[in-house]
């Protein structure tokens, strides 16, 4: 099975190395801007897979350069874990190649100042009641070109959203009739010793953690400024921790495909630093996207931003503790009202140990190779574009235990008020 990998950072970099473990995919091409990067990667992993490893440049911002690659590889199955800002133009290439699609993270427009996308998303935010920049309805809107060319486009694989989707599959499926409340909780009790760094790349995490939150409740939105709600959990695994409730993409996708549910909540953990940092950056307008003329050049604050903060993909060596990210169901089974607690708990150094990367990587990687294995292996199928939860849940519930990321059912949780 020929698979062509758009990526080569850190969940990549876990992706391809998980990829190599699984012999289903016999020739792998690495493809990013920076092929160096893909070259020393393939150097590395080839004496450890039968996979036949290639390497190749691509401008993902492209569809002309996309679709030289496709044509000339020739994949069955493209793995996109570049940018969420070129989801759009990967699938358009596999459209125009005849090639399946998998993704980790939902189309987020790069300028956000463009007058034709700003239209499209203000009347988005006055229909909906949200106003994050990421949204699925321009992936969702790609379904008849899908359906027309008999391919198969999955959104989502990573581990929120992803696993957390296939949790919640599986909690309907095996422990509820009905499913009416999901609290997803995504706590990092890493360390990495640094005052102030992110744990995937700057540009997606501080846009996100800096908007406004929301919330599904009663079939609307209901939205939230920055950091508002705040709840204290104790994790296992982990300990007591902060955590603030934020806008997820999971959310829109489960309330859509999760009958009777009556609220969706994201809870994400953060120290009192790293709060502290970021506010103090948004109000000097670092997390700007719009372009700012310094010294005769146009710079986007944000980018710079990311030019000086430690790369996601070096902080592996250095962070220690673990992740413990997972779902809160409450619902309905035989009459009577029931919790569990599905969640993964994963060590940074175990993880880095086995791909050199951090658990953040690890985690979105790992479930990014399982849902791209479960649809080029046709276990996965249907023409059309799908969220994880529209699927069987057990064959990728059965691979996470498989591939390093165990899963916990707790019948007795604590519950978030």
């Amino acid at each position: 099975m020929k698979l062509l990998v758009i990526g080569c950072g850190g969940v990549a970099t876990v992706a391809i190395h998980k990829c190599c473990q699984n012999p289903l995919f016999t020739e792998i091409c690495i493809a990013s801007r920076t092929v160096s990067k893909c070259e020393a990667l393939a150097a590395k992993l080839a004496p450890t897979t039968s996979a036949k490893l290639t390497t190749a440049t691509v401008n993902a911002d492209s569809f002309d350069s996309l679709v030289a690659l496709m044509k000339e590889f020739q994949p069955h199955t493209v793995l996109n874990v570049a940018l969420p800002y070129q989801d759009l133009t990967i699938m358009d290439a596999c459209l125009e190649c005849g090639a399946n699609y998998v993704d980790t993270a939902n189309y987020e427009a790069e300028d956000t100042d463009d007058p034709e996308w700003r239209k499209i998303y203000e009347k988005r935010c006055e229909e909906k009641g949200f106003t994050a920049y990421f949204d699925y309805s321009w992936q969702w809107a790609y379904q008849e070109k899908f359906q027309k060319a008999g391919l198969t486009a999955l959104l989502g694989t990573g581990f929120d959203p992803g696993v957390t989707s296939v949790f919640t599959a599986y909690a309907l499926k095996h422990y509820f009739d009905e499913i009416h409340y999901i609290d997803i909780l995504d706590c990092n009790g890493g360390d990495h010793g640094y005052p102030f760094a992110t744990n995937f790349n700057p540009e997606i995490n501080l846009r996100e953690v800096s908007a406004n939150g929301s919330y599904w409740e009663d079939g609307h939105w209901v939205e939230t400024k920055p950091m508002e709600i705040k709840r204290e959990y104790n994790f296992d695994g982990v300990g007591q921790k902060d955590m603030y409730l934020l806008h997820h993409e999971e959310i829109e996708s489960l309330a859509k495909n999760i009958p009777n549910v009556k609220r969706i909540r994201f809870f994400m953990t953060f120290g009192q630093s790293y709060l502290t940092h970021m506010n103090c950056l948004q109000n000097v307008g670092m997390l700007g996207t719009t372009p700012v003329a310094f010294e005769g050049h146009e710079i986007v604050p944000i980018k710079f931003l990311k030019a000086l903060l430690p790369d996601p993909a070096s902080l592996g060596a250095r962070t220690v503790g673990k992740t413990n990210i997972g779902c809160i169901f409450t619902g309905i089974k035989d009459g009577k009202k029931k919790s569990i607690y599905i969640y993964n708990i994963c060590d940074h150094q175990e993880a880095y140990k086995e791909t050199g990367l951090q658990a953040i990587s690890y985690t979105t990687g790992v479930p990014a190779m399982i849902g791209t294995a479960l649809v080029a292996s046709g276990t996965w199928s249907g023409a059309g574009v799908f969220n994880v939860e529209e699927f069987d849940p057990d064959p990728y519930m059965d691979m996470l235990n498989q591939y390093g990321l165990p899963w916990v059912v707790d019948e007795n949780p604590v519950l978030v008020d």
